[in-house]
């Protein structure tokens, strides 16, 4: 890294929920000198330290190669979960983006890259034990998310045996939530037209027990906490899995939220999100609900014992949070994070 006047990071996606998290973090971090944050959408909010520069990675004519010469790192977190329904367009976005960022950190000779993979690339697993970093990552074939996370994957296999110097690491993070992301989240999973009761769980009659949901839950800024540790070290190479404890069930949902879990079969709960999804009611596909189902628990040693990293909040305090901020249809200063009441 830069000695003289601190490194010099460059993120990409830096106005989503883990970018604004991932760039507030650097910014206060004494060892870094300058944040370049790229996004389609340049913000109001000012971080010390940072400059923004408008970029879409979906576009052939984007110069990547000038935005990251001279960087340190890039961390790498842009992603398009929406349309679902044209999974083309999301290709576009995340895998085309990506491999545009990848050849342009090759090219801008930027010595390390930290992408944003996640346990969406993870092969079904065990829900009833973790799994190590060594586990396979095929994803689910039919949910477009997990087969990009998935392809990338592979893609920087290729990336990490053509360019031995390049630091690689490799976040495979659960599934990210702060009291800021609740209005974003909404909209990319529940859409607009969700109804207060589903968006506020606590008015629903029960809660849907559907077998093999139990999955896990991190802080986006405990996430993010790992990203700048994997900025600084210069030994951080490879994958590490990131999640809090314990893992979320129905039950602990229902314990939360005072609504009685009731068990509902697997087949009833993906024919209500496929006729959903179908009428687009609701972005969210059945294919990704196969998916989450499917999806294993993740063991996070390695990223404890070689980076120093552990969840700060537990996942009933993350979702605790998320909950409050939907209800408040919290946000933040940027265009994706913009803050929206149910109703």
């Amino acid at each position: 890294m830069s000695s003289a006047t601190g490194s010099r990071i460059v993120v990409t996606g830096a106005t989503g929920n883990v970018g604004t998290s991932v760039v507030r973090l650097l910014s206060e971090d004494p060892e870094v000198g300058s944040v370049l944050g790229l996004a389609r959408r340049i913000p109001d909010w000012s971080p010390a330290k940072t400059e923004w520069a408008a970029v879409d990675l979906a576009s052939e004519q984007t110069d990547l190669t000038g935005h990251l010469a001279g960087a340190d790192a890039v961390v790498h977190l842009a992603w398009a979960f929406q349309p679902t329904h044209d999974p083309a367009t999301t290709w576009r976005t995340n895998v085309l983006g990506s491999i545009r960022v990848f050849e342009a950190v090759a090219a801008a000779g930027v010595p390390a890259l930290v992408h944003a993979s996640s346990v969406g690339a993870y092969s079904p697993g065990p829900k009833n034990h973790a799994v190590d970093e060594s586990w396979p990552t095929h994803g689910w074939p039919d949910a477009a998310y997990c087969r990009e996370k998935a392809y990338l994957e592979r893609t920087l296999d290729t990336f990490e045996r053509d360019h031995p110097g390049i630091r690689v690491v490799r976040m495979r993070p659960a599934f990210l939530f702060k009291r800021e992301s609740a209005s974003e989240q909404r909209r990319i999973f529940g859409g607009r037209f969700l109804p207060g009761p589903a968006a506020r769980p606590e008015l629903l009659p029960f809660l849907p027990d559907v077998p093999g949901l139990r999955v896990q839950a991190l802080h986006t800024d405990d996430a993010a906490r790992a990203y700048r540790l994997a900025v600084r070290s210069e030994e951080a190479r490879g994958a590490f899995n990131l999640a809090a404890e314990p893992p979320v069930d129905a039950e602990l949902l229902g314990e939360l939220i005072r609504v009685r879990p009731v068990r509902l079969p697997r087949t009833a709960a993906r024919s209500a999100v496929a006729a959903a999804w179908g009428m687009r009611l609701l972005p969210a596909s059945p294919h990704l609900f196969d998916a989450v189902l499917r999806l294993p628990l993740m063991d996070c040693t390695r990223a404890r014992v070689e980076l120093g990293w552990h969840a700060t909040r537990t996942a009933t305090e993350v979702l605790e949070e998320f909950l409050h901020g939907l209800r408040q249809g919290a946000g933040a200063e940027t265009e994706p994070m913009r803050g929206r009441k149910v109703g």
